[in-house]
C-alpha cells in the first residue's frame, strides 16, 4: 500500500482539503466529509500507468 497526500477543493464551501490516496488501487470512488464544512463529498480517483493521480470532487447528490 502506497499512501499519497493530495490537495483538492470542497465543492460546497470551496476550501482546500487534504486527501490521503492509496495509489495501489487504480480506480476509486468514495464519500468523505469535508474537513471544514462537514458536507459529504463524492471523491473519484484515477491512477494511470505512470502513477499520475487524478482527483474529481463533487457534491454527493449531483
Amino acid at each position: 500500500m502506497d499512501i499519497n497526500e493530495k490537495e483538492s477543493y470542497c465543492p460546497y464551501c470551496g476550501e482546500s482539503i487534504s486527501l490521503f490516496i492509496d495509489s495501489s488501487i487504480e480506480n476509486q470512488e468514495y464519500v468523505e466529509d469535508c474537513q471544514v464544512c462537514c458536507s459529504p463529498i463524492l471523491i473519484s480517483v484515477e491512477i494511470d500507468y505512470e502513477e499520475n493521480i487524478y482527483i474529481n470532487t463533487k457534491k454527493e447528490n449531483e
